[in-house]
């Protein structure tokens, strides 16, 4: 009998939470669970799925026992300030915290250098995921693809779907590793399932080859698809105009003409609160995407296209959450772009489940807005962090000890203010954290026209030419040359409720 190596783990907490990381982490190559520690009395002693339950007191000795410094926070309902109090406890007895990482974290070998805060925490609010049982009814025994499958949203959003146990599921993406750890991750869920696991398929592929994501819709008869795949970090985005919109504009339109030539039942477009009023070309790619699927929309009642919009999402890759947490770490300074830049944020947790449960309440052409609760001010966000780790902030012409914060000035295509809205109008929906907008866009000759003028200027790497096209086609387009400009960026508006006249 062989023995299961690994890096030892304890597990702090034995209730559901606890056993579902201990399943998952078992499945898995990188992790061993070796001990369960639990305040409740009436647990200590007893095993639990075969691992021993042990008293907090015990922790010292089963670090030693096991050479095991890494323990795993699975509390998820106690509070901010206890998890701080447990977590401060167990430092001091040795051990390397980490809270509630999510599931790819672990499976996928980045608890390491996963933040040892709460995301939760530093969000200042809990997550909302009420209304399963609706997605539940509308992925479950369905063929769900998802492009970008190996993307922070992506490879969540597919975690998501797996738990409303569609038949099969497609994870589309076109980096081989991401692609490899995705799957991984998915077919260590898969194994805690139980009965009727869901057929994973991983395929290798760009958006941008619609004769290819033809042949897997017809092969395995896809009736939903979750258009993730897209270039979105801004600075790059930028600098790299040509392949920015190439990847993001291009790629979109091919899932959707695959989807309408093969009749898929529904399309969801994940986009950005950056489409709104864009001051950089990812923004303007976004809301160009936006447009082709309400275009799609007036042309092909037969598939329900809609687009869910949302701010940033903690922890994410190109997050400032872990840039900020590794600078901390290393004793400042944190940098900041600008004093008075703010951004609306949610856990990638969160806003991968709110995106599925946007998409089953579709009735066609919708744009879906999370409410992300009030922006934050990431200067704010910053020292929250500081003194999370136990440091105080020092702000620009402060003195003292600390870690110190400095302003960097705004990157290229950068804005002080995010928006969710353009027109201002927002419906209620069934869900109180999803909004539907009422929005229009250009004619379908319009449209066409455009794109048509997009694709000879990309064929021609005309660079120019392609950023007069977007500001032709994004409403309030504003060049990256005014993204600083505190005048020339409107102000963040508030979520309208208000029913649409």
């Amino acid at each position: 009998m062989f023995m299961k190596t690994g890096v030892p783990i304890i597990i702090y907490g034995a209730g559901a939470s606890g056993v579902q990381m201990l399943l998952v982490t078992n499945a898995s190559r990188e992790y061993r669970a070796v001990a369960f520690v639990d305040d409740d009395a009436a647990l200590q002693g007893t095993a639990v799925h075969g691992l021993q339950v042990h008293a907090p007191e015990e922790m010292r000795d089963l670090i030693a026992a096991h050479e095991a410094r890494t323990v795993l926070l699975a509390m998820p309902s106690i509070s901010g300030e206890r998890r701080a109090e447990i977590a401060t406890r167990l430092r001091a007895a040795g051990a390397d915290v980490h809270h509630a990482p999510t599931i790819h974290q672990i499976v996928g070998g980045n608890l390491a250098s996963s933040p040892t805060i709460s995301l939760d925490e530093i969000l200042g609010r809990p997550p909302s995921e009420e209304g399963s049982h609706l997605a539940a009814e509308a992925i479950r025994d369905r063929v769900v693809l998802v492009t970008g499958a190996g993307g922070s949203i992506g490879s969540e959003l597919c975690a998501k779907l797996l738990c409303f146990r569609p038949r099969t599921l497609i994870a589309y993406e076109m980096n081989e590793y991401a692609l490899y750890k995705v799957e991984q991750n998915l077919q260590a869920l898969n194994a805690v399932a139980g009965d009727s696991p869901t057929t994973i398929v991983p395929v290798l592929g760009s958006v941008l080859n619609q004769a290819r994501l033809e042949q897997l819709i017809r092969a395995h008869g896809v009736s939903h698809v979750y258009h993730a795949a897209a270039y979105k970090h801004v600075p790059l985005v930028e600098s790299n105009v040509l392949e920015g919109v190439r990847n993001n504009v291009l790629g979109t339109l091919a899932v959707v003409e695959a989807c309408v030539a093969l009749g898929v039942g529904n399309l969801v477009l994940v986009s950005t609160d950056k489409a709104v009023r864009p001051t950089n070309v990812m923004g303007a790619t976004k809301r160009i995407s936006e447009i082709i699927l309400q275009d799609a929309q007036r042309r092909n009642p037969g598939t329900v296209f809609s687009m869910v919009r949302f701010g940033n999402v903690l922890g994410s890759s190109g997050s400032v959450i872990p840039r900020f947490y590794d600078q901390i770490k290393q004793g400042g300074p944190v940098t900041v772009t600008h004093a008075e830049i703010t951004r609306y944020f949610m856990t990638i947790s969160e806003a991968a489940f709110l995106v599925v449960q946007a998409s089953v309440m579709a009735r066609g052409g919708d744009v879906f807005l999370l409410d992300m609760g009030e922006p934050v001010k990431i200067v704010a966000l910053a020292q929250r962090m500081i003194r999370m780790m136990g440091h105080l902030p020092v702000l620009p012409g402060e003195e003292g000890e600390g870690v110190r914060i400095t302003f960097s000035g705004l990157r290229p295509g950068e804005k002080l203010y995010e928006e969710l809205l353009i027109d201002s109008v927002a419906e209620e929906t069934s869900h109180p954290k999803i909004a539907r907008a009422v929005e229009d866009a250009p004619s379908a000759l319009t449209v066409s026209r455009l794109l048509a003028e997009l694709k000879v200027a990309l064929e021609r790497n005309d660079a120019q030419r392609v950023i007069e096209i977007l500001s032709e086609c994004v409403q309030d387009y504003v060049s990256s040359g005014l993204a600083g400009d505190p005048e020339a960026v409107a102000r963040p508006r508030p979520l309208l409720r208000s029913q649409a006249s």
